[in-house]
């Protein structure tokens, strides 16, 4: 059976709609990535598929014995409390020393449990948050603008670490990114949202639909070109005569 399914999500903040009858269905072991322009509600969907934001109507159906794990849009640190890598590992929940050291290994922090959150880069603070996520052993991972305030390469080393984690312990992965070059290469399927679904399939089926060129114009058939670039191992495709490949990546912070 799917992992969760929504069926006619519907939430309401402050009076007004935000999301209204979104059904979606999140199958085991696929990576499903959300886009959508500012204010579309992509956090709120993550939030209400958690469990932490209230439905206006319709419903979440969870499988019996489902495992989530959740890696935040942001995170705040006080920064008059020192916080260690390894004591932040067992919050909320305290995990062993070898617990907490093979996550810290399955994202390239190894030896950094005396660290201070505090002292990491943004690379590595999204790495640590992806290791709490998995100390929960997750059948699914849910990621909110992981690679947000990293660089290029910082992006690229993240998106390659989620197809690691998804390969090395089978977890389903749902994410929100605004990278939509590097989503049509990383992701299986692709939910595009406004406040209700727009379109979902295939990177190649939703780059064509004429739903989610109406929000992101015709600059992302660069993606589409990534896309078969990766999943089809041509490393010597010359992107040099792509009249996209120079174009800005597409980037909203969701308000909502």
């Amino acid at each position: 059976m799917s992992l969760i399914e929504a069926h006619g999500l519907t939430v309401q903040l402050g009076g007004a709609t935000v999301l209204e009858g979104v059904d979606l269905a999140l199958e085991p072991g696929e990576i499903v990535t959300i886009v959508g322009p500012n204010g579309s509600g992509k956090s709120t969907l993550l939030r209400a598929l958690l469990g932490i934001q209230p439905l206006a109507s319709g419903k979440v159906t969870r499988k019996p014995g489902l495992r989530l794990g959740y890696v935040p849009q942001k995170l705040h640190i006080d920064g008059g409390l020192p916080l260690p890598v390894r004591r932040f590992l067992s919050l909320p929940r305290r995990h062993s020393a070898a617990e907490a050291a093979t996550a810290l290994a399955q994202v390239g922090m190894s030896g950094m449990e005396e660290r201070q959150m505090l002292g990491l880069s943004g690379g590595q603070l999204q790495r640590v948050l992806l290791a709490r996520a998995l100390l929960e052993q997750p059948d699914l991972l849910i990621l909110d603008e992981p690679t947000q305030g990293l660089d290029q390469p910082g992006e690229a080393a993240f998106y390659e670490l989620i197809e690691k984690v998804r390969i090395e312990t089978g977890c389903a992965i749902l994410m929100v990114s605004h990278d939509l070059h590097v989503v049509m290469s990383a992701s299986d399927r692709v939910i595009c949202l406004n406040g209700h679904v727009c379109c979902q399939g295939t990177p190649h089926v939703v780059s064509n639909a004429p739903e989610y060129r109406a929000l992101f114009g015709l600059g992302t058939r660069g993606a589409l070109a990534l896309y078969q670039h990766d999943h089809d191992h041509d490393h010597d495709h010359d992107h040099s005569h792509d009249p996209d490949a120079g174009q800005p990546r597409t980037r909203e912070a969701d308000h909502v």
